[in-house]
């Protein structure tokens, strides 16, 4: 068979184009590989590769009637000079070993020139403790009419000491041993030590090696694979063959220990492509013998001690290449040539492949500027002053109806007068009515735009897909991994919404004023807070003819200096900068400024207190008083606000440990009277 690792790691992948690219990854799925030999490959050529795009392509190579082999990667490796080995099978010479690779501070035990006694000593050294009964079959072996050669149970009552003493006395001889076998069959050894009564599994006393074995690939790549996944094989035999058995440590204390090891090892294997012969799992199996011949071919030992230490040492390799995490990277290798920064696809706002949350009240028309972002994402225009990169934007729906929705981007792009000539490059996916939990949908979501080239993705409103409790920070941990996810696998910029928690928020800074656990203000690295301004009773008249509401955009950004407060107006269908800077002086509702600006403009001391009368009526709901935080709320002010209007009505009130009480029995604080 060819030598498809080897013919692939002779080609360069940095100088193939696009689709020679795609041809080597669906040729290695065609023939079994794992995507990780795809993966590491492709990342050898620095400029072009980006982590995760192996397995995306890879599970959308959905299969042909006319499939790419391996056939395609050693043709292109033939065309740029490579030369298959020429070996035996064509995969390797007999007299080539593999290299001690255990502890570095021992030498290399392996010697080229080695005879056949001394493969099998070395094998039997490294597999037994002197006083360990080993079993073997040689001359005992019968052919069944399909002409496969069986063995039978052998010999079982010699120990390792009594084999290596006899291996010793004859070193020429092998037969002199092991007795004379018979040519076309070769021979076999027991790897696992028995009691010297019998080669059933009950007579296994030590459960410390399992057979590794798999005829589906080339055996120099059978090889490869066994290194590359760092199994922690004793011992590696050519069998004569087309195969190679690994007697892999698996150190269990006992027979059930040793089948649930040897079935994750199994497993663990088929995961990354290799296809192993399942009917070895048991301790008492029979394995090729080295040094006896086969067919005129050697069954050679090729090495001991390959790869981990023991079975936990290389559980510890196992778990990292199945953790899906990135891999630690020292700063210095960055230092002569730093990973170039995403594009900004909303200048000085936000990055390519970043979080971005806008959080707002329900009345400040979050859905309309999220889709004005649409339209500035997809026509390269400014969006409240900020200027977007042109590119392609799914606005994922979840709230209005698709009619109403597809009408309002008709009306936003209408009133904002921008002529429409990318608007295929907004796309609308409406769920309203089959919306799923955000860890449900995001699988769906990554499946349905993974070749759609998005440059983002907003999705609109989270509280319809969220999962957990909002105010709980380990549940909304949970659900913001979930944008990462989206990030990482698209390589899109998120942006979603949020609504602001209940009562006044102009006391609060912007990052503080989203609703639940305060995960959803360190999480983004882009938050964006819209909080409606308290107005003067001029401006409030003039407003109130035009239909208007006047706002400010505050935020908090991971990546760039935070800009300068927006602020603006919401005309329907769409937001206007305040150009001429009427709104500058304007106060937060809520804010301790505007608690002034009502009180000055609004309020004569008798409204004022008829308005903490009706406040404390409403907040003292059970007749036990009113906490201070709940009046400030309720009625929007701030706290050392109540505490002054308690101390000018002391004659009606009185504040004990943060609680409101009235003093009177006026008619008026009684809702039933």
């Amino acid at each position: 068979m060819n030598n498809i690792i080897s013919a692939l790691n002779y080609l360069n992948c940095a100088d193939l184009d696009h689709a020679s690219w795609i041809a080597v990854g669906m040729a290695l799925k065609t023939e079994g590989y794992d995507v990780a030999v795809w993966d590491e490959w492709s990342a050898k050529d620095s400029a072009r590769y980006h982590p995760g795009e192996c397995a995306r392509r890879w599970n959308s190579f959905r299969g042909s009637s006319a499939p790419l082999t391996g056939a395609t990667i050693v043709k292109m490796a033939q065309d740029r000079g490579w030369i298959p080995f020429a070996g035996a099978d064509g995969v390797m010479d007999w007299d080539d070993v593999l290299e001690y690779d255990g502890d570095e501070s021992d030498p290399d035990p392996v010697e080229p020139a080695r005879k056949n006694t001394e493969d099998l000593i070395l094998y039997i050294q490294t597999l037994f403790e002197p006083g360990d009964y080993v079993g073997y079959v040689t001359n005992d072996a019968w052919q069944t009419d399909d002409g496969k050669w069986v063995p039978s149970k052998g010999v079982y009552y010699r120990t390792a000491e009594e084999l290596i003493t006899s291996l010793h006395r004859y070193p020429d001889d092998l037969g002199a041993t092991v007795g004379d076998w018979k040519p076309e069959a070769g021979g076999w050894i027991r790897f696992n030590a028995l009691d010297g009564e019998g080669v059933r599994n009950e007579n296994v006393t030590s459960f410390k090696f399992a057979l590794v074995e798999s005829d589906s690939m080339p055996i120099d790549e059978q090889i490869a694979m066994y290194r590359k996944l760092e199994l922690p094989i004793a011992a590696l035999v050519h069998s004569g063959h087309k195969s190679v058995h690994a007697i892999v440590r698996v150190d269990a204390d006992s027979f059930d220990e040793y089948r649930k090891r040897v079935t994750f090892l199994y497993d663990f294997l088929a995961s990354r492509g290799v296809k192993v012969d399942t009917q070895n799992r048991n301790p008492s199996r029979l394995s090729r013998m080295p040094g006896v011949t086969r067919n005129g071919q050697i069954q050679k030992l090729l090495g001991v001690n390959i790869g981990r230490k023991s079975w936990v040492d290389w559980l510890d390799y196992v778990e990292g290449v199945t953790d899906e995490l990135p891999g630690m990277t020292p700063l210095a290798d960055f230092a002569a040539n730093p990973p170039e920064q995403p594009e900004e696809l909303i200048t000085g706002v936000l990055r390519r492949g970043h979080k971005m949350l806008i959080s707002g009240s329900s009345k400040a028309g979050k859905s309309f500027l999220l889709m004005e972002l649409c339209i500035a994402l997809a026509e390269g225009q400014k969006w409240l002053g900020f200027q977007c990169k042109q590119g392609k934007v799914l606005y994922v729906n979840l709230e209005i109806d698709p009619a109403s929705c597809v009408n309002r981007f008709l009306k936003i792009y209408k009133a904002l007068g921008v002529t429409p000539k990318h608007m295929s490059e907004i796309i609308i996916w409406n769920l309203r009515g089959h919306a799923v939990p955000l860890d449900q949908l995001v699988p769906k979501l990554i499946r349905r735009v993974r070749d759609m080239r998005l440059d983002a993705i907003i999705i609109d409103p989270i509280y319809k897909v969220i999962t957990g409790d909002e105010n709980s920070a380990s549940d909304m941990a949970a659900f913001c991994n979930q944008f990462d996810r989206i990030c990482t696998e698209t390589s899109c910029s998120v942006i979603y919404c949020h609504h602001h928690s209940k009562g006044a928020q102009g006391a609060k800074r912007a990052m503080d004023r989203a609703s639940g656990s305060g995960v959803f203000a360190r999480d983004p690295d882009a938050q964006l807070d819209m909080i409606e301004l308290e107005l003067t009773e001029e401006v409030q008249n003039w407003v109130a003819e035009r239909g208007a509401s006047a706002w400010r955009l505050e935020g908090s950004l991971r990546e760039f200096e935070n800009f300068k407060p927006v602020d603006f107006w919401f005309e329907y269908p769409i937001h206007r900068l305040d150009s001429g800077e009427n709104l500058r002086a304007m106060p937060t509702q809520g804010s301790a400024d505007a608690g002034r600006m009502k009180s000055k403009h609004h309020k004569t001391t008798e409204f004022a207190e008829e308005e903490f009368r009706t406040a404390f009526q409403a907040v003292n709901f059970d007749g036990s008083g009113a906490s201070v935080a709940d009046m400030a709320a309720y009625m929007g002010l701030a706290e050392r606000t109540i505490r002054d209007r308690i101390k000018k009505m002391n004659d009606e009130f009185t504040l004990e440990k943060g609680m409101v009480r009235a003093t009177t029995e006026r008619a008026d604080l009684d809702p039933d009277i």
